[in-house]
């Protein structure tokens, strides 16, 4: 099997397992069928079942019991889909997997290279953002432009390149977070935009470190909090 074939028919498998603990057929705190089930059901091999729940396992929604098999351990509620359909969440959640690095790199580097001129436009970017989320607006294109400021601060255009490249897909993942964020409270708003906080201050503070860490850390808790609905 192709490599490309195994990673098409392993994000299927992950999508219509996820789609079963969203909607309560696979419970929390409960065991998954067994691998042999799994196959059978979903018709494929054990390689791409195991691809599926290691993902699984990663976005922290299965956990495995040595001697006892994989368990649920969260149910993300109903209203992830109210933002993406399903068959769009695998390539949403790798998308985040895959800007981690990227952009916290990027982010290092911005702290490092970053001119006056960049480091305003990072701050207004962060403050169109801020009045966003006061008129309670979802705000997907201006968070894509804070980050695609923070790059173009790395100065180098491989990057630029690459967010630009994703822009799509980094905005189908921003517009289910962002709008996640708005269900919930105002505190939610307030998590996000605290982050987003953490990285112009490493940034205008020239610390490559600090900056590199906030953007990872922001990153991957938007990644998680893709699972954490509106409440």
């Amino acid at each position: 099997m192709a490599q490309d074939e195994k990673f098409s028919l392993a994000s299927a498998v992950y999508e219509k397992i996820l789609e079963a603990i969203i909607e309560g057929q696979y419970p929390v705190n409960k065991k998954l069928p067994t691998e042999a089930q799994l196959c059978q059901r979903y018709e494929v091999s054990r390689p791409v079942l195991r691809d599926a729940l290691a993902r699984l396992k990663e976005d922290e929604l299965v956990v495995s019991r040595r001697g006892s098999g994989s368990f649920v351990i969260r149910q993300p509620d109903s209203a992830v889909l109210k933002f993406a359909p399903i068959s769009s969440i695998a390539d949403i959640q790798r998308c985040f997997e895959f800007r981690t690095n990227v952009e916290a790199r990027a982010a290092h580097l911005a702290a490092l290279r970053r001119t006056q001129e960049q480091l305003d436009q990072i701050r207004r970017c962060y403050d169109i953002i801020d009045e966003a989320n006061a008129r309670h607006d979802l705000a997907t294109d201006e968070d894509y432009r804070f980050h695609l400021a923070i790059t173009e601060a790395a100065s180098n255009h491989y990057y630029i390149t690459v967010l630009k490249s994703l822009n799509e897909s980094i905005k189908e993942g921003m517009n289910l977070t962002r709008g996640l964020s708005l269900m919930a409270s105002q505190e939610r708003l307030k998590l996000v935009q605290d982050e987003h906080l953490a990285i112009v201050e490493a940034i205008s503070d020239k610390d490559g470190e600090r900056a590199e860490a906030a953007m990872r850390a922001h990153i991957d808790n938007a990644r998680h909090r893709m699972f954490e609905g509106s409440q």
